[in-house]
């Protein structure tokens, strides 16, 4: 009876400390997966990784240290010197494009230049053609003019009336050069007369005739032998 007890008794307590150590590790697991959530994720990731592994010690963990020091501060080094070429570099393109600017200023300054000398020279040029242009014109009307002037005082012998002439001025070539150039005064003078019919037929004259008349009205008639001089010089046939 004393030992079916006594087995009794070492069952119950067996059972109750295996129970009671399934409990805590129960317990104990449930605990660790709930953390992170109970938490509401205060604590980085990065930071719980570093608190669940181990710490090197001594010379290991001063040389971890250095390493990642040093590998930091060569990528550091690397970014700042790759900064520093793209800046060298965007500068010298800003100066060049800046230099092509200036450049193509300059060009445009020296073309403006060079369009304005030629636009005053054109206009000079213009000013001069059209100051030509008036003296033309006006000296072509001068000419006109005087060519009307011409025209008018010209003595004009036609055809039909040459042959006339020539027999008129044959017979006054058997006068006396004072008969002659009585004949001519009065056919100048008289309402009736005309003076260009008078300087035809002195035309037609021979020249010795012709001379002796003008010699004999240089005399008598100075200013009438004037006439008939330089009206013998505007006979046309």
């Amino acid at each position: 009876g004393d030992k079916a007890v006594n087995k009794k008794t070492i069952i119950i307590t067996a059972a109750t400390g295996l129970v009671s150590f399934a409990g805590m590790f129960t317990f104990a697991w449930l605990t660790k997966k709930t953390t992170p959530q109970d938490t509401g994720g205060s604590t980085p990731a990065s930071q719980q990784t570093e608190l669940m592994m181990p710490q090197p010690e001594g010379d290991s963990a001063a040389a971890t240290l250095t390493g990642t020091t040093t590998t930091t501060s060569t990528e550091t080094s690397a970014k700042s010197a790759m900064t520093e070429k793209q800046l060298e570099s965007l500068v010298y393109e800003v100066r060049e494009k800046i230099n092509q600017y200036n450049n193509k200023l300059q060009e445009l300054q020296m073309r403006e230049q060079r369009l304005q000398v030629a636009q005053n020279i054109l206009k000079e040029d213009a000013e001069k053609l059209n100051n030509l242009q008036v003296e033309l014109a006006s000296t072509i009307a001068s000419l006109k003019s005087e060519r009307d002037k011409l025209n008018k005082s010209r003595i004009e012998i036609a055809e039909s009336e040459k042959n006339n002439f020539i027999s008129i001025a044959a017979t006054y070539d058997k006068m006396d050069a004072a008969s002659a150039g009585k004949i001519l005064t009065n056919m100048s003078k008289t309402k009736n007369g005309s003076s260009d019919d008078a300087v035809k037929i002195l035309y037609y004259m021979t020249d010795r005739t012709k001379a002796k008349l003008l010699a004999e009205l240089t005399t008598s008639e100075p200013a009438l032998a004037a006439y008939f001089c330089q009206k013998l010089k505007q006979v046309t046939e």
